[in-house]
């Protein structure tokens, strides 16, 4: 189990739910799927480090910062002696190496990053002298794809292919294991300076008035749902959901959208659409929720 599980991440989350919700430009969607993408080969390395035997301590998806320098580590993995920082990239077609670069075939380029993973060795190598620790920093680039292909690639740089995967797994399972309280310091000390960015920076402009209001299926995203008793219904997919689960992953999505504005039983209501009594609304809120104040100027906070 991960000493630091990898969770998604804000941007995402709130482009998951602005996607089906507001007409996003071409650039912004791409830059959805990619977020998506990149997060789903990241929990497929995770699915691989998990099954690793030997004693070792994973910190999934860090955010660190040295002499003002931020970086970013997909997957960190202490060892006995080293530490091995992994850049996960889950590319896919095919793509041919340049020393700064690496390029599709179509000739679109990309960051070649190797240079990331050198500079966030390096930048981690200063972090951990500044923290009192002079340890081996290993790591690789690894492409999760197996539908990936690189040409031209050198074959002294630290890569792993999606051929090579089972080979990499074999190899860590072979590092000296033999870990102290050092070890364990080392990484409550690196989670403790995990840094958490907002959200919110990097999002395309968005208003409570531009997004499309209405419950939408867990399963498939249709707007096209009814309530039947205690029980919302997808037209589209048939999947069925109890009403106070839905309207509870609603509030949650206003929360994340709309950080700054007050949960009320209207805008919950409002918001779900589908549900017509608005006691009902009030009912599952005051359930799980905290109501601050009386009446109409009343609303609804973690408990």
């Amino acid at each position: 189990m991960a000493y630091k599980n990898r969770i998604e991440f804000g941007e995402l989350l709130i482009l998951r739910i602005l996607s089906r919700r507001m007409a996003l430009t071409a650039e912004e969607h791409q830059n959805y799927l990619n977020l998506e993408k990149g997060f789903k080969g990241e929990t497929q390395f995770d699915e691989l480090t998990e099954s690793l035997q030997s004693p070792c301590i994973i910190l999934n998806d860090l955010l660190l910062e040295v002499n003002g320098s931020k970086f970013q580590i997909d997957t960190t993995i202490i060892f006995q002696e080293a530490i091995y920082p992994f850049e996960v990239k889950n590319y896919e077609g095919d793509f041919i190496y340049k020393p700064d670069r690496i390029e599709r075939f179509s000739g679109k380029p990309y960051k070649n990053p190797l240079d990331q993973l050198k500079r966030s060795k390096f930048l981690f190598s200063q972090l951990l002298y500044n923290l009192g620790y002079n340890i081996p920093i290993e790591g690789s680039v690894v492409f999760i794809n197996p539908e990936f292909t690189l040409y031209q690639a050198p074959p002294n740089e630290p890569i792993v292919f999606p051929t090579q995967i089972n080979q990499l797994t074999k190899k860590l399972e072979m590092v000296p294991a033999k870990l102290t309280n050092r070890h364990f310091k080392i990484a409550e000390k690196l989670v403790s300076l995990h840094q958490i960015e907002s959200p919110y920076t990097r999002l395309p402009p968005y208003k409570y008035n531009q997004i499309k209001k209405g419950f939408t299926c867990a399963i498939c995203n249709s707007f096209s749902l009814i309530v039947s008793g205690d029980k919302l219904m997808c037209n589209h997919c048939g999947h069925q959901e109890k009403v106070e689960v839905a309207v509870l992953r609603n509030v949650e999505e206003i929360k994340l959208l709309f950080p700054d504005r007050r949960i009320t039983s209207n805008c919950v209501h409002e918001w779900c659409g589908v549900v017509k009594s608005k006691k009902k609304i009030s009912r599952i809120l005051t359930k799980n929720y905290k109501r601050i104040g009386q009446g109409k100027f009343s609303y609804y906070v973690d408990k």
